[in-house]
C-alpha cells in the first residue's frame, strides 16, 4: 500500500524515529539541567558528589518500603502490622472465606506466643453475641451494651470526611461505639446514628471557651446529642505519651477549623497535657464535674508509664467513695498508632498493652475496685487472638483504630501524617476520596467488627466457655521459654510478685 509513492511503513518508521529523537532530546536537556541544579546545590552530599545518577538512591530509598512490603518481607515479619494480619482483617472486612489449609506459618514456640487451651468438651453454644455490660452505674444516664470490639479513638481532622461516615455507619450496624478522638463532634460522627464516646483531648476541642479552658456550656450541648453515651478524658496516648495532638496544617480545613475552634491552615499542635488536671485530685475532681454537667459515663484514657500512678489513684477513690472513680479506662498501648508523633516517642515511650494491662487489673482487683471501673484495651489489637487474650487478661472492651482502617481499605502506606493518603483515608483532598465510598466501606467497617467477635467466640467455645467475656487467664498460656508454655494465671502472678503488686501473694 502506497501514498503518493511512499510506503505507510515507511512513514510509521519515520514518525517513530523521530519521536524518539525527540525524547532524547528531551531526556538530555532534563540530565543536562538536573546535573547543573547538582553540582550548585550543597544541601545533599551525594547529589553533588554523583550528579543526576546520585538522584536514584533517594528514589529507591522511597520505593523500598513499598518494594519491602509486596515482595520482599515473609508473611509475617512486617512491621507495625505484617501480611498474614492485614489479610486477615481485608477478608474478615469483606466478609469471604478466612479459613486456611495445610498449617499454620506462626511459630508457637518463640516467647511470648500465645496458645489458648481448648476444653476436652467445648460449648455446645451456637451464639456469639457477648453478655451485657453496664457501664456509669452512679451516674444519671449509665450505658448498656453488648459492644465487646469499638472503633477507637480517630478525630476528624486526622481521618477523611468520608472515612468518619462510614465508620458512624458501620458502627451503628455492627452494635459498637465510635470514639470521635480529641477533634470534637463533628455532624459526620452522628450521621450513622452509632453510640458515640466524646473525648475530650487536652486542647478541649468542641468544648472549649475563647480562651481554650472547659466550657459547660458547649459540654451540656454535646451531652444533649441522643447518640453521645460516654465522656473520655484523654490524659495520653500510646503513640506520643506526654505530647499532645499534632494535626499537621494542610490537613486543618475550613470546617475542621470551625469545628475545633481554630484557624484553618495552620498546624493544630494540643498541649502536652490538661493545665486545669496536674493530679490524681484534680482528676477526679474533673471526672465528676463532667459527670455531674453531662449526666453519662465518664472516663480516662492513657498510656501507662509509672504503675504507682493506679495505687494513688485506687487509694484517693476509697478516700472520697466509690462513687467518685472514673466509670473506665481506657489503657493504651506505648506501641499504638497515630496520624503523626515523634518517633523518639512512638519508639520508645509507654508500656505496652501486654504489660499493662494485666498490672493495672490485679490492681483494681487488690483494691477492690474491679468491679467499679471497667477496663477498655488499646493498641494494636486487631486479631480475634489479641482480642481473646485481653479479656483473658481482664479487659472488659477492646477499641481498636488500624483495624477499623484496615476494613476501611488502608494499605499501610505509612502517609497518615500527610495529605497523600492514596486510599483517601487520613487525607482531605477530595480527588482521592473518590474511592472511598462510605456505603460500601460500612458494610465492611461492620463485617469486620462481627466476624472478629464471631472468631473471639469460637475460641471461648473451644476453650470450653458459653460468651466471650467468660474467658479467663487459666484459658491461656504463654510460652516462656522455647517449646515451654505455662498459664497466663501462674505467669502474671509471677510477673507481680516480681513487681512486687499489691494482692499477688
Amino acid at each position: 500500500m502506497n501514498i503518493e509513492g511512499v510506503p505507510v511503513l515507511f512513514l510509521i518508521l519515520e514518525l517513530f524515529t523521530a519521536l524518539v529523537m525527540a525524547l532524547l532530546a528531551i531526556l538530555v536537556i532534563a540530565a543536562a539541567v538536573a546535573y547543573v541544579r547538582d553540582v550548585r546545590q550543597t544541601s545533599q552530599t551525594i547529589r553533588r558528589n554523583y550528579p543526576v545518577i546520585g538522584r536514584f538512591r533517594y528514589i529507591f530509598e522511597h520505593l523500598g518500603e513499598f518494594f519491602r512490603q509486596y515482595f520482599y518481607a515473609m508473611d509475617r515479619e512486617e512491621l507495625p502490622f505484617n501480611r498474614a494480619q492485614r489479610s486477615w482483617v481485608y477478608r474478615a472486612a469483606k466478609n469471604v472465606d478466612n479459613t486456611l489449609a495445610f498449617g499454620s506459618t506462626e511459630s508457637t514456640t518463640a516467647p511470648g506466643t500465645l496458645i489458648f487451651a481448648p476444653h476436652p468438651f467445648p460449648s455446645l453454644n451456637e451464639s456469639y453475641t457477648p453478655s451485657e455490660l453496664v457501664i456509669g452505674p452512679y451516674c444519671r444516664n449509665p450505658y448498656s451494651t453488648r459492644a465487646l470490639i469499638n472503633v477507637s479513638a480517630m478525630s476528624f481532622g486526622a481521618i477523611s470526611q468520608p472515612a468518619v461516615t462510614a465508620l458512624s455507619m458501620g458502627a451503628k450496624m455492627a452494635g459498637c461505639w465510635l470514639n470521635t478522638g480529641e477533634g470534637g463532634l463533628s455532624s459526620y460522627h452522628l450521621s450513622g446514628g452509632a453510640d458515640i464516646v466524646f473525648q475530650i483531648g487536652t486542647a478541649k476541642y468542641g468544648v472549649r471557651d475563647e480562651h481554650g479552658n472547659l466550657s459547660d456550656e458547649r459540654l451540656a450541648q454535646i451531652a444533649a446529642y441522643p447518640e453521645v453515651k460516654m465522656i473520655e478524658i484523654k490524659i495520653s496516648q500510646g503513640a506520643k505519651p506526654g505530647k499532645g495532638g499534632i494535626l499537621p496544617g494542610v490537613k486543618v480545613t475550613e470546617e475542621i477549623a470551625r469545628i475545633r475552634g481554630i484557624q484553618a491552615g495552620m498546624d493544630s499542635i494540643s498541649p502536652n497535657g490538661h493545665t486545669d488536671i496536674r493530679s490524681i485530685d484534680q482528676l477526679l475532681l474533673m471526672i465528676n464535674h463532667v459527670r455531674n454537667i453531662s449526666g453519662l459515663p465518664v472516663g480516662f484514657k492513657i498510656a501507662v508509664g509509672d504503675l504507682n500512678f493506679f495505687d494513688d489513684l485506687c487509694a484517693a477513690i476509697l478516700r472520697d467513695g466509690i462513687e467518685s472513680a472514673p466509670d473506665f479506662i481506657t489503657l493504651d498501648s506505648g506501641d499504638g498508632g497515630t496520624g503523626a508523633a515523634p518517633q523518639s516517642l512512638m519508639d520508645h515511650a509507654g508500656l505496652p498493652i501486654r504489660e499493662s494491662l494485666p498490672v493495672v487489673v490485679d490492681k483494681l482487683i487488690a483494691h477492690g475496685l474491679r468491679e467499679r471501673i471497667r477496663v477498655v484495651a488499646s493498641g494494636k489489637l486487631i486479631l480475634p487472638v489479641d482480642v481473646a487474650w485481653a479479656i483473658c487478661a481482664g479487659a472488659d472492651f477492646v477499641n481498636t483504630a488500624r483495624g477499623f482502617l484496615f476494613a476501611l481499605g488502608c494499605i499501610q502506606a505509612m502517609q497518615c501524617n500527610k495529605n497523600t493518603c492514596p486510599t483517601g483515608i487520613t487525607t482531605h483532598n477530595p480527588r482521592l476520596h473518590k474511592g472511598l465510598d462510605p456505603m460500601n466501606k460500612a458494610d465492611r467497617v461492620a463485617f469486620y467488627a462481627q466476624n472478629l467477635v464471631k472468631e473471639v467466640a469460637v475460641i471461648a467455645h473451644s476453650c470450653g466457655v458459653d460468651c466471650p467475656r467468660d474467658l479467663q487467664r487459666h484459658h491461656a498460656r504463654i510460652v516462656t521459654r522455647p517449646g515451654f508454655s505455662v498459664p497466663l494465671d501462674h505467669f502474671y502472678r509471677r510477673e507481680a510478685r516480681r513487681a512486687k503488686v499489691p494482692g499477688s501473694e
